[in-house]
């Protein structure tokens, strides 16, 4: 099924690649073994005050982004439109323009201004990286950009890391988000700011992204199912190995990167160990006190569904995808350099916290995740097909 990467791109174009143009934007087996709380950056004491300039800023990891630095004593300026939440942090200093110099005003408001570091969490088209990054090359030291573990050119086995080939394209000068061109755009955004400001720059890739604020739902789905009990759909054996970082992580960890001064290219996702897919559907269970029963349906079942992987199971990989690399990627160099995760038993519960804040419109309509008519519908399928295989 190749799901998992298009799911990558939808959820991207949630938050944000639709404006792109502008600025928008554990152990194994059931339970996990408890999890330091800290950081890398927050263990080691006392930052340095540095002024880092934010590109987007106000859509989900933008906003952990910015309570990441504050909580160290940086001083955060906003680079964006103002259209999406302008009323987030009045007490922050907001810049307006757009990423496309072509358009409006452009990047004018960020001329003759200094920053100890930028953070782009709103590149999606090289040409766009290009031009803030050289703008701002002679005024910055340090230019952090949030790439995504999409840029790999081959996603079929385990353990990619940091020097797997990444993906191309035939028209480098494309601007639309697609499921082929994505991933290549993105590795062409990351080379812009390296070629921008060599030996300054840093390009983070996350996997999933997920936990409080999320408008994608791809893993909120399972907190908010799980917490609602009764029989629950669930793909595979359980064993398929998952992957995911809860936002606050990955934005402590990308400012310990600015405080750092990291370089290079990292993927970021978690947890540490790899997680199976019973172990996730468990901790939503104990998180939420449920009295969920999980179904497990095989793969190939669930594929003549038309059940998906990453969409209607979110989270998910089976283990014969051509897309399986997603479900284990290699982050050995992000760990060496501190980052660490908070129990997902916290990111379910603060997860499912933040949800039941949601106008009711919202929460009766979640944005990823089968539907609970279809849901039940495959139930039935599904104990049909198991009662003639015992029958024969």
């Amino acid at each position: 099924m190749r799901w998992t990467r298009r799911g990558v791109i939808q959820g991207a174009m949630v938050l944000g690649a639709a404006q792109a143009l502008g600025c928008a934007t554990t152990k194994t087996g059931g339970s996990e073994a408890p999890a330091s709380r800290e950081q890398g950056a927050e263990a080691s004491g006392p930052a340095r005050s540095q002024r880092i300039l934010i590109l987007g800023g106000t859509e989900f990891l933008g906003p952990a982004l910015v309570e990441a630095a504050r909580a160290r004593g940086h001083v955060v300026t906003l680079f964006n439109r103002g259209k999406t939440r302008p009323e987030l942090f009045p007490d922050l200093e907001k810049l307006r323009g757009d990423r496309d110099p072509s358009k409006g005003e452009g990047l004018k408001a960020l001329e003759g201004r200094a920053w100890d570091a930028v953070i782009d969490t709103s590149g999606y088209f090289p040409r766009l990286v290009k031009a803030s990054a050289e703008l701002l090359a002679p005024h910055v030291g340090h230019y952090v950009f949030v790439s995504s573990i999409s840029v790999y050119k081959d996603l079929r086995e385990y353990g990619i890391d940091e020097r797997s080939p990444v993906a191309t394209i035939a028209d480098p000068t494309m601007e639309k988000v697609t499921e082929e061109s994505y991933g290549a755009l993105k590795a062409l955004c990351e080379q812009a700011a390296e070629a921008a400001m060599p030996g300054r720059s840093l390009s983070v890739r996350p996997g999933l992204i997920v936990g409080p604020d999320d408008p994608s739902d791809r893993f909120t789905y399972w907190p908010v199912r799980v917490a609602r009990g009764g029989e629950v759909l669930a793909p595979g054996d359980g064993e398929d190995p998952v992957q995911f970082i809860d936002v606050r992580d990955l934005a402590a960890w990308l400012i310990h990167g600015v405080e750092r001064k990291l370089t290079g290219t990292f993927n970021a996702t978690g947890p540490q160990e790899p997680v199976p897919m019973r172990a996730l559907l468990d901790t939503c269970k104990q998180a939420t006190g449920s009295d969920a029963r999980f179904t497990w349906a095989e793969a190939a079942f669930l594929t003549k569904q038309k059940v998906n992987a990453w969409s209607d199971m979110p989270v998910w990989i089976s283990r014969t995808s051509e897309d399986k690399g997603m479900g284990r990627v290699g982050i050995a160099r992000a760990l060496a350099q501190g980052l660490s995760f908070r129990p997902t038993a916290d990111t379910v519960r603060d997860t499912l916290a933040w949800f039941k804040t949601l106008p009711p419109a919202r929460q009766g309509k979640l944005e990823a995740g089968i539907a609970d008519a279809r849901e039940r519908e495959v139930l039935a399928a599904w104990r049909q097909q198991q009662g003639s295989a015992k029958a024969q």
